[in-house]
């Protein structure tokens, strides 16, 4: 086009994008841009499949966002989210390619108002409860003076320290078995849950049941909500509640309460208190049972002079013969009653066992061996046709292949190499076919049947019908 001073315009060069290429670009442009994003919003649309990974949508009152959270970083939430709950979301801001759809990809989440820590507790807590966990029916009692007694903690604590100190001082036969395990930071569940099944295996074992603990202390000192938190694990709780020996759960101090502290059979305020809760004194045990001997035996004397007395007074009285005269006879009708269920029982076993004998014949006149027999030969020679006509389709599929592959390798510019031919490249990779293009002092490569070479240009010629 040309208007009338004689300009030439032309329209700008159209570039039409495939979907694909669009959403690509708009997406690497996006995660440049918000690659640390901060959002907060409320949960909607909450769904959890057995993958582990979480999907959701973040709203507001007018807005709304797609959310996913893969299984690597959910599980490392302190609380379950729920719909409803608001929440911060931290990640990066993506697009979904297969429905072009904006999205964050989420790494960390956490409650808006109340911490992590308390509302999983809570939402724990509740949730445990509900089954049945915390229930007094179901806490098993502490043995009043066990013998072995299996602890749970860290050596290097000071915790472990003051129980041995309380145990030798109180009783000291008693004999103390202790599973080292860490009592904060992550690993803690695990390694605690780790000495409960090994307390739990030795009463199972024939070999290890004389010397097996009878009670489990769980002993952890003082500290902070976020050094406590380890004992909120779910897979702890019910670890504790399914423990087959009793457990007493020592953590922290008094005021600190724990998901273990509820399941657990017995809660001491703190590890010292343990100790002193899971065994009594010797001296009170030994004055109690000298006091219950005490008593025992002079009731036992009392209820003999008593009973003697009156055996004596019944024994000199007429009815006393007409009683045991009555037993007899009634011992008698008793043992004739006896011999007559017998006889009856032996005829009911008899009649049951001709008719299980004349049912076992009926059965064997219907031999299903022969059945079986035919329709296994029949079975075997379809298989062995069936293998036969795969056989033959092999050997058909692999001359074909055979003679594809024949056909490729006739046409591969691998097989011109071969006859010597090279393939020539400038220093920037493209392929030369005229020698004008190249000057004395480039760099070349040149691809041959096999490998590669690099040379310098010192001088080019023309063919001699283009010199001509």
């Amino acid at each position: 086009m040309s208007d009338q001073l004689g300009f030439q315009f032309r329209p700008p060069e159209r570039r039409v994008w495939t979907v694909r290429a669009l959403v690509s670009a708009v997406r690497s442009h996006i995660e440049r841009e918000y690659s640390d994003c901060w959002v907060e919003g409320e949960i909607s649309n909450l769904r959890i499949p057995d993958s582990g990974h979480l999907y959701f949508t973040l709203k507001e009152e007018s807005s709304q966002i797609r959310v996913v959270m893969f299984r690597s970083s959910a599980k490392l939430l302190r609380f379950r989210p729920e719909n409803g709950l608001h929440v911060t979301v931290r990640g990066r801001i993506t697009v979904y390619e297969e429905r072009g759809e904006l999205q964050i990809s989420a790494e960390f989440m956490e409650p808006k108002g109340a911490g992590a820590l308390q509302l999983a507790f809570e939402q724990l807590k509740a949730r445990l409860q509900a089954e049945g966990l915390f229930d007094a029916s179901r806490k098993k009692p502490i043995p009043p003076l066990p013998q072995r007694i299996g602890i749970i903690t860290s050596p290097q604590g000071a915790a472990l320290r003051d129980i041995l100190n309380i145990l030798a001082r109180r009783h000291h036969s008693a004999s103390v078995l202790i599973y080292p395990a860490q009592v904060q930071g992550d690993a803690a569940p695990g390694e605690v849950m780790a000495g409960l099944r090994h307390f739990n295996q030795e009463i199972q074992r024939p070999e290890s049941r004389f010397r097996a603990v009878e009670v489990i202390i769980i002993a952890r000192g003082g500290g902070s909500v976020e050094d406590l938190a380890c004992f909120n694990h779910e897979r702890l709780a019910r670890s504790v509640a399914n423990s087959k020996l009793p457990v007493i759960s020592a953590i922290g101090h008094e005021t600190d309460f724990t998901i273990v502290d509820f399941v657990a059979d017995l809660r001491a305020p703190t590890p010292s208190a343990a100790a002193e809760l899971v065994i009594r004194s010797r001296q009170e045990i030994e004055a109690q049972a000298e006091d219950l001997y005490r008593r025992l035996e002079r009731a036992v004397r009392y209820r003999l002079l008593m009973a003697r007395q009156d055996l004596t007074e019944r024994a000199q009285h007429g009815a006393f013969a007409r009683m045991m005269d009555g037993i007899h006879r009634r011992q008698q009708k008793a043992d004739e009653q006896r011999f007559r269920l017998e006889k009856a029982e032996r005829q009911l076993l008899d009649r049951f066992h001709r008719r299980c004998e004349s049912t076992i014949a009926a059965i064997r006149h219907y031999d299903a061996r022969r059945r079986l027999a035919a329709v296994r030969q029949g079975l075997q020679a379809q298989v062995a046709n069936l293998a036969a006509a795969a056989h033959t389709r092999l050997l058909e599929l692999r001359g074909a292949l055979d003679r594809q592959t024949a056909s490729l390798e006739a046409l591969s510019p691998v097989a011109i190499l071969n006859r010597g031919y090279a393939i020539v490249f400038d220093a920037s990779g493209q392929l030369v076919k005229d020698a004008a293009r190249l000057n004395a002092g480039e760099e070349v490569s040149a691809r041959l049947a096999r490998g590669r070479i690099r040379a310098r240009v010192t001088a080019t010629e023309p063919n001699e019908s283009e010199s001509k």
